[in-house]
């Protein structure tokens, strides 16, 4: 029987050490680093709230008291800026969470995995489909955020449905790969999933990112599965299991990703959305231009 209910909540798993950008994050969430001037936490929830999601739920851990407190209001923050006239800022500040959103934090007492993570926000998720978004993954979307395009694939089918992308085949060991199946255009059934299989033992090349749209059932597969690679509870494993019991398909998203993971990837995101914004763009490409020019005549 398909799910008809709408999406109202997306779990972002933010309990993450992100040791890769240490000593950045050894005080500092990895999801606060600014990618020119937000936080990746706040791309991934602004993508959210653009899809319809009227309530974000952050499985957090001890250490990620920042995540709160920006998503908070700052009562003394806005009455300076009020008081000193800058009013843009007062109202970039005020209005992080829109009117209608509510923010739920949950925290994660081990860190076991994003199966693990998931499957803590099910007391507040219950029976219902529900989003899953990954801050690390920032994904500009060509004309619509990745996650409005899933839901309008959702809607159509009500199964759960998960965005992927085609990459190196020397890559495939980073990620959880499909087995595709056509369905139409830009839609692929899922036939089979595996966690970071061997290039040679691969399926595919379309690697799972950090956008899912999971239907209920999801929950009660995380219950069953054991650990898996890095003994950590794998979402991929779960998914597997799901496959068995509904229909599951991909998304294959119109728009650009960037693994903001990886400090390669966090630097293109940085300069590629500093080129793009309205009051930096054009000194910042000057600068590029000239750093290019250095560099060429070394």
């Amino acid at each position: 029987m398909k799910l008809k209910k709408k999406i109202r909540k997306a779990v972002f798993p933010v309990a993450g050490l992100g040791t890769r950008f240490l000593p950045a994050t050894k005080a500092s969430p990895k999801e606060m680093l600014p990618i020119v001037d937000k936080p990746l936490i706040q791309y991934a929830a602004e993508e959210a709230v653009a899809a319809g999601i009227e309530q974000l739920i952050f499985v957090t851990s001890t250490s990620k008291r920042a995540i709160e407190d920006h998503f908070d209001k700052n009562q003394e923050l806005e009455n300076e800026l009020e008081q000193r006239g800058k009013l843009d800022l007062l109202a970039v500040t005020k209005h992080i969470v829109p009117p209608g959103v509510s923010c739920i934090y949950i925290r994660q007492p081990e860190a076991l995995g994003l199966g693990d993570a998931v499957l803590c926000a099910k007391p507040v998720v219950g029976d219902e489909p529900f989003a899953v978004i990954l801050a690390d993954d920032l994904i500009d979307g060509a004309e619509s955020p990745c996650l409005s395009q899933m839901m309008k694939i959702y809607h159509e089918q009500h199964c759960s449905i998960i965005a992927v992308e085609k990459i190196q085949q020397t890559e495939t060991d980073k990620y959880g790969i499909i087995e595709p199946e056509d369905l139409y255009d830009g839609v692929l059934k899922i036939k089979s999933i595996v966690e970071k299989p061997a290039p040679d033992k691969a399926p595919s090349t379309l690697a799972v990112v950090g956008r899912y749209l999971l239907t209920p059932a999801i929950f009660s597969n995380l219950e069953k599965i054991e650990k898996g690679a890095g003994g950590e509870i794998q979402l991929t494993d779960a998914i597997a299991l799901l496959l068995a019991e509904e229909q599951v398909l991909s998304c294959q998203f119109e728009g650009i990703r960037y693994d903001c993971g990886s400090k390669l990837g966090y630097l293109k995101a940085t300069i590629d959305y500093a080129l793009q914004h309205p009051n930096l763009r054009t000194a910042f490409k000057e600068h590029l231009l000239h750093v290019c020019q250095q560099y060429k005549s070394c």
